[in-house]
């Protein structure tokens, strides 16, 4: 929850719009300021207070504790026109809520945080627990000193300038040992815990059985990633109550999906109650992984048998290859999702011109592969090759990645090997349609008329189906210097179904500093004004010019019978989208 604090009634009017903006994050704190800000620091994991700096400074001073418990606090200014990430930039996420709350504001946020200033990670915001000199390590990154980094395990980091040697370290380990003078402990969550209980297992005797098993292997519960058990178990108290202990959650697999696991020490016992062999060993090998700690039984004080048994899995880290939609090119139209992963890349891989649209969101490091054009494939590849090495990769393509770009032959490269995620992005037929006006109002298709992997007859046979389908149609890839007839049979195959006036779009660039845009017919376009940096929007029977803009009407039956009968099937199709 976000606790609000204002003053004044323009800080309660810039209050109030944030409240409205999120109002299921937001509480409003009234009353005097000292008190609402003693509840609200007391209640809340973040602050945003509308006073002078130097008030907040004064009334949260008395209230600080610790930076790994101490809420996030940003401060906006009397006129709206900063936001500055006062107390818990990283801990308590103030740097992030102050970059939202600039937007929403319009006000320009102000972070301080050294790391975030010089566009390098802070320690503790990788995502894993930390431990050790975090402050002085980070200290000696920021003076430009080598710092070392010994990966015990693998894990896809962010770029981050380490050396090959150096007096200060960052180990990635999930042993059980302390940090030296001058070192930092990353944690990944590299083991599985698999955990097998017979009903109404106490939860003392399955977390100590867990806990005891990683003391004697020498490994941290810090690095534990989830519980693991079979279906029939999923609810078992005993085993829910330990992984909300360990602060991880509760994974389970089916009786016969564990069956098919080969464990060392397999057992009748489980085989009679679950259907299966075999429960803990099972269930933490059952997405591979470096069998740790075979299969052990828990021991009761009373002498009675035990009810609890457990195997701990170190799994080897997974690549993580993110596949980036940049939108059409306007940075605007990037969306915040697909930065982050620009900005989490250790290795960016892309077509030199893409690269070129978003190189200063870099971060300093990061490893750049580009290439230039008619090289997808390659670039595919290399993606998932560095990803498979256990680096954290962008893949990145223009529109969505996932239309007419790079995700279809990175997927189809890519094996359940390595973490893949799909950062969608605004594609060119949308950019268009929102320039020319609403063109993709109804049913609509993209088809590209390039032909040089796509055989012509195939492109053809679709053209035609959705001319006949009277669907409206975005084509990609128009018409390049080498191939300048596809672009006229294509409409030609649409003027047999459409009238020589059926309106059509023309957008060059879209959303670039030289879009142009324009909106014609069927009879009038020139196919020579067209080249590949434009997308052609070819409108149904039912699409109109409308005050210079081109619009397919949804059609409907609500439409016709609206002013009649209310708009409620209206709002039941709105709903849909």
């Amino acid at each position: 929850m976000i606790g609000l604090i204002s003053a004044t009634a323009a800080g309660a009017a810039a209050r109030d719009r944030l409240a409205a903006a999120w109002p299921d994050r937001t509480r409003v704190y009234e009353g005097p300021v000292k008190d609402a800000v003693r509840a609200a620091f007391a209640e809340c994991e973040q602050l945003v207070c509308f006073l002078a700096t130097g008030a907040v400074v004064r009334l949260v001073a008395p209230l600080l504790g610790d930076k790994a418990s101490d809420p996030g606090v940003v401060c906006v200014d009397e006129g709206g026109r900063f936001a500055v990430s006062l107390v818990g930039g990283h801990g308590g996420g103030a740097n992030e809520l102050a970059e939202r709350v600039g937007e929403l504001l319009g006000a320009e946020p102000v972070v301080t945080t050294a790391t975030d200033a010089v566009g390098i990670p802070g320690l503790d915001t990788l995502g894993l627990p930390v431990e050790g000199d975090v402050a002085g390590v980070t200290r000696t990154l920021l003076d430009g000193e080598p710092v070392v980094l010994d990966a015990e395990v693998a894990w896809p980091l962010p770029p981050v300038p380490f050396a090959a040697q150096g007096a200060h370290t960052v180990r990635l380990t999930d042993r059980a040992v302390e940090p030296s003078a001058g070192e930092v402990l990353l944690r990944p969550p590299t083991l599985v815990v698999g955990v097998g209980a017979s009903k109404g297992a106490p939860v003392e005797e399955v977390l100590g059985l867990v806990e005891g098993a990683l003391r004697d292997a020498g490994l941290s519960p810090r690095s534990v990633a989830e519980l693991a058990t079979v279906d029939a178990k999923r609810e078992e108290p005993g085993i829910v109550e330990a992984a909300a202990r360990l602060g991880v959650p509760v994974v389970t697999y089916s009786a016969e999906e564990l069956a098919t696991v080969d464990v060392p020490n397999p057992s009748e016992a489980p085989l009679a109650a679950v259907g299966t062999p075999s429960v803990a060993e099972a269930s933490a090998l059952a997405r591979g992984g470096e069998l740790l700690v075979p299969k052990r039984k828990s021991e009761r004080a009373d002498g009675q048998p035990a009810m609890a048994t457990c195997a701990v899995v170190r799994r080897p880290g997974r690549g993580r290859l993110a596949v980036v939609g940049l939108g059409p090119g306007a940075r605007d139209l990037l969306t915040p999702r697909a930065e982050a992963e620009l900005r989490r890349a250790s290795v960016l891989v892309g077509l030199d011109q893409y690269v070129d649209q978003i190189r200063d969101l870099l971060r300093p490091g990061t490893r750049i592969l580009e290439s230039g054009l008619g090289a997808e494939e390659e670039r595919a590849r290399t993606a998932v090759a560095e990803a498979r090495k256990g680096q954290a990769v962008a893949l990145i393509g223009s529109g969505d990645a996932g239309v007419y770009a790079m995700a279809s032959p990175a997927l189809a490269e890519a094996s359940d090997d390595i973490d893949v995620i799909g950062v969608p992005g605004v594609t060119a037929a949308l950019a268009a349609g929102a320039i020319l006006g609403a063109p993709l109002g109804h049913d609509h298709v993209s088809i590209s008329l390039s032909d040089l992997h796509t055989p012509w007859e195939v492109i053809e046979r679709r053209v035609r189906a959705a001319a006949e389908a009277d669907i409206v149609v975005t084509f990609y890839n128009p018409r390049s210097r080498g191939r300048d007839w596809q672009l006229p049979k294509a409409l030609a195959i649409l003027a047999e179904h459409r009238e020589p006036t059926t309106p059509v779009g023309v957008v060059r660039n879209a959303s670039r500093p030289d879009e142009s845009s324009r909106v014609t017919s069927l009879a009038s376009l020139d196919p020579a004004t067209v080249d590949m940096m434009t997308v052609v929007t070819v409108g149904n029977t039912a699409t109109r010019r409308i005050a210079g803009r081109m619009v397919t009407p949804r059609g409907y039956r609500w439409q016709e019978a609206a002013s009649t009968s209310g708009s409620a099937a209206g709002q039941e199709q709105e709903g849909a989208q």
